[in-house]
């Protein structure tokens, strides 16, 4: 029964994905996106990221075949101040699609909860952290740090 739960809280997390995508493809069209969500920082507590497990993402995404997903997410040797806006901005764009998956996978939690299905609820809720606001988190404190180096240049 687990394996029927672990299974589905992947396959809506996948999914969850292309709806962060779409949706996000649309809110940047916005004044919205450009001038407030873009910058949106939600835990900005360095200890907090820790607590949820940021650390063991990043190790996760670089050591693993993770790394591969998101190319556009790598930085040169030869850092550049263009080349830091252009990376902080795809860090956004996936930021946003995390957050938005996030947000669409914890819909499905909230209805299992609403049933009664706290089993299921919770296995949805734990693979959706992992999988979505994790990474989100990440790529905020990745942009804390881009924005450092602007400053800097």
């Amino acid at each position: 029964m687990v394996y029927k739960y672990l299974s589905f809280s992947i396959a809506i997390t996948f999914i969850s994905f292309i709806v962060g995508m779409a949706v996000n493809a649309i809110l940047k069209k916005t004044k919205f996106y450009n001038n407030g969500l873009s910058d949106f920082s939600f835990i900005r507590s360095e200890k907090l990221n820790k607590w949820f497990g940021v650390g063991i993402v990043k190790w996760t995404v670089k050591n693993t075949p993770f790394k591969f997903f998101n190319q556009k997410l790598k930085l040169s040797n030869k850092i550049e101040k263009t080349d830091l806006h252009k990376l902080r901005e795809e860090m956004t764009n996936s930021e946003i699609e995390h957050l938005i998956g996030f947000v669409f996978v914890t819909i499905f939690a909230l209805v299992k909860f609403n049933k009664t299905e706290w089993l299921f609820g919770l296995t949805i809720m734990i693979v959706n952290i992992l999988m979505n606001l994790n990474p989100s988190l990440l790529q905020q404190q990745n942009k804390r740090r881009i924005d450092k180096l602007i400053k800097k240049l």
